[in-house]
């Protein structure tokens, strides 16, 4: 018998006034290399901010508790990957431009 299970791919592009919002709390310990864009982004969405940021989200599902397994970072953008537990992204079906474009067929 097969379970649905609920899984999600969320895109957060970075070079945009959203993600270049300051997220992350302010480093006490007066570290000199401020993080970049992406580590801040990485290090909020790690942290549990992604409710606060995206609420919309979870909101839709409300039922199923969602999980953050994955983050993988393209040259502009960071993938998220939730769901109830861990399970490998069909490439095919993924928004992921790095997979989808290796699965089309070129005429």
């Amino acid at each position: 018998m097969e379970t649905n299970s609920t899984q999600q791919e969320i895109l957060l592009l970075t070079g945009t006034k959203f993600s270049s919002r300051q997220w992350c709390e302010k480093d006490e310990t007066g570290n000199t290399n401020p993080l970049s864009e992406y580590e801040q982004l990485q290090q909020a969405c790690w942290n549990g901010l992604l409710e606060e940021m995206l609420p919309e989200i979870y909101l839709r599902n409300q039922d199923k508790k969602l999980y953050l397994w994955s983050i993988r970072e393209g040259k502009s953008f960071l993938e998220l990957e939730l769901g109830e537990f861990p399970a490998s992204i069909d490439r095919y079906h993924s928004i992921d431009p790095y997979a989808f474009l290796e699965t089309q067929s070129y005429n």
